[in-house]
């Protein structure tokens, strides 16, 4: 057991001792990691990272003390808004991630749904068999049934099965931009009208796709609308950390308007030291990371991000075509930055245990069994060499022999 050191350790053997423990790290900068890192070149770091140290002990639950980070919040928000299509009516704020920003969303649809819906027994969440188990972790804290409904052929949500499963008990439908497991857009206008048709929340989670999603759209006219263009669509949650390529723990959840909005937050005053109000689950949040958030964003602009998303679209196809022709089939039809992809003759286990062998962390999907990538620039130079080691390791591999399915690893 690890006790406090009686005395304090000197900056230089600390540092020291921090860069030793990272040698046994996988390389993340040498493209080796298929997910975790979401890397738009050393430029755009040095700004997180300098924003982010401008702001270090700054408070984002003090916005009344910090007027500079109420002013980047909003302004980020505002942005985000408008790429997603928001009017003067949305609404929304920042949050520490995607997890924060869905279970918000969740508390926000079922305590409108109980104000106007009192009848309404054990609240429901419905969603496709893809929707990511953030749902299911804000369901069993909040007191919800998860409904999950099955996928259709090309992996994407089925809408007729979605709005078959909607009850009276319904709070919250959800479709994904993209879901995680295999890449692709799920049919948000049809979801939408379903569950307009019967009143019920429509949540977009676009915690992945939402600060790329629009880029590619502007590239891509023909992926189809998914945001509050979509009519029905009430809230949605996107993650600035991800393809927004800010520090980590910034997230935003936006609304349709200010009725939805006002279900994000939470007020107590039953307490010597007066009110006590958030929009956010968390309390104390880090200035810096609404700082880079900020900077990031104004830094890129919409130039910046299109010219990012184009290499990351471009790195997908160039992957989508080298294991397309070593018989690894992509699973669906993704249309931004994930991609999963396999074949019932290979064992994607076996010869994902071979590429952890040569360096490489493997992800996984289980359903149907293949490999997992989502894509940044890191992984843009290093195309041929991973469906170099893949076809070695695949040459290597016997043919699978239908053992027990694989378990997914994050």
């Amino acid at each position: 057991m690890n006790a406090l050191p009686k005395d304090g350790i000197a900056w230089p053997e600390l540092r020291a001792q921090l860069q030793d423990a990272g040698k046994g790290d996988v390389d993340w900068r040498g493209g080796r990691v298929p997910m975790f890192i979401h890397y738009a070149g050393d430029d755009v770091l040095e700004v997180a990272k300098q924003a982010y140290l401008m702001y270090f002990s700054e408070n984002g639950l003090g916005l009344r003390a910090f007027g500079s980070l109420a002013r980047f919040e909003s302004e980020v928000v505002r942005m985000a808004l408008t790429l997603m299509h928001g009017d003067d009516a949305t609404r929304g704020a920042m949050t520490t991630g995607g997890t924060e920003s869905i279970f918000l969303a969740v508390k926000a649809a079922r305590d409108l749904a109980k104000q106007r819906r009192p009848g309404i027994r054990t609240p429901q969440i419905v969603m496709a068999q893809s929707a990511h188990p953030a749902f299911d972790k804000a369901a069993h804290f909040m007191g919800l049934q998860p409904v999950r409904t099955p996928l259709r052929a090309d992996f994407t949500a089925d809408p007729d099965a979605i709005a078959a499963a909607i009850t009276e008990d319904t709070v919250i439908v959800v479709g994904s931009v993209p879901a995680f497991p295999h890449g692709v857009v799920d049919p948000i206008t049809e979801i939408a009208a379903a569950a307009s048709a019967q009143g019920v929340w429509m949540h977009v989670d676009a915690c992945v796709g939402g600060y790329i999603a629009p880029f590619a759209q502007q590239l891509d006219p023909s992926i189809p609308a998914w945001d509050f263009s979509v009519p029905g669509v009430t809230s949605i949650s996107a993650d600035l950390h991800k393809y927004g390529y800010t520090a980590k723990g910034a997230s935003t959840l936006l609304f349709r308007d200010a009725d939805a909005f006002a279900g994000m937050g939470w007020f107590f005053d039953n307490w010597p030291r007066g009110q006590y109000f958030t929009h956010t689950l968390v309390g104390t949040r880090a200035g810096g990371a609404i700082a880079a958030a900020w900077a990031v964003m104004n830094y890129l602009g919409e130039a910046g991000y299109r010219r990012i998303t184009q290499r990351v679209l471009d790195t997908r196809a160039a992957l989508q075509a080298g294991t397309a022709r070593l018989g690894l089939e992509t699973f669906g039809d993704p249309r931004l930055s994930i991609l999963a992809y396999g074949s019932p003759e290979v064992d994607t286990a076996a010869i994902g245990a071979r590429m952890t062998e040569r360096g490489w962390v493997v992800g996984h999907v289980t359903e149907p069994a293949g490999f997992h990538h989502m894509l940044n620039l890191t992984h843009e130079p290093i195309v041929g060499r991973y469906l170099d080691d893949l076809a070695t390791c695949m040459a290597e591999t016997p043919p699978p022999s239908r053992s027990a399915p694989l378990k997914a690893q994050y």
